[in-house]
C-alpha cells in the first residue's frame, strides 16, 4: 500500500482535470483528486497523483450530488 501524504495546496491549484480542465477537490482521506464536473476520482499514489483518465474510478451518482452541494456547484 502507498504512503499516506498530503500534497501542498500550490500542486493542487495548479493541476486540472485532464478530461474537463475544470478545478479538482482534494481528498486527503481518499488520496483522491475528484473532477466534480467529470465525476471521476483520480488516485495520489505514493505522494504523485495520477492524472490519467484510464487510471480515474467513476464517482458514484449519490456521493457525486452530494459533492457538488457540498461544494456549491450545480449540475
Amino acid at each position: 500500500m502507498g504512503l499516506k501524504m498530503k500534497l501542498h495546496s500550490s500542486l493542487i491549484n495548479v493541476l486540472a482535470c485532464p478530461v474537463t480542465k475544470d478545478k479538482l477537490i482534494y481528498d486527503e482521506v481518499a488520496q483522491e483528486l475528484i473532477s466534480l464536473k467529470a465525476g471521476l476520482a483520480f488516485p495520489i499514489m505514493d505522494g504523485i497523483p495520477i492524472m490519467l483518465e484510464s487510471e480515474a474510478r467513476k464517482i458514484e451518482p449519490k456521493r457525486l450530488e452530494k459533492l457538488k452541494k457540498e461544494h456549491q456547484i450545480l449540475a
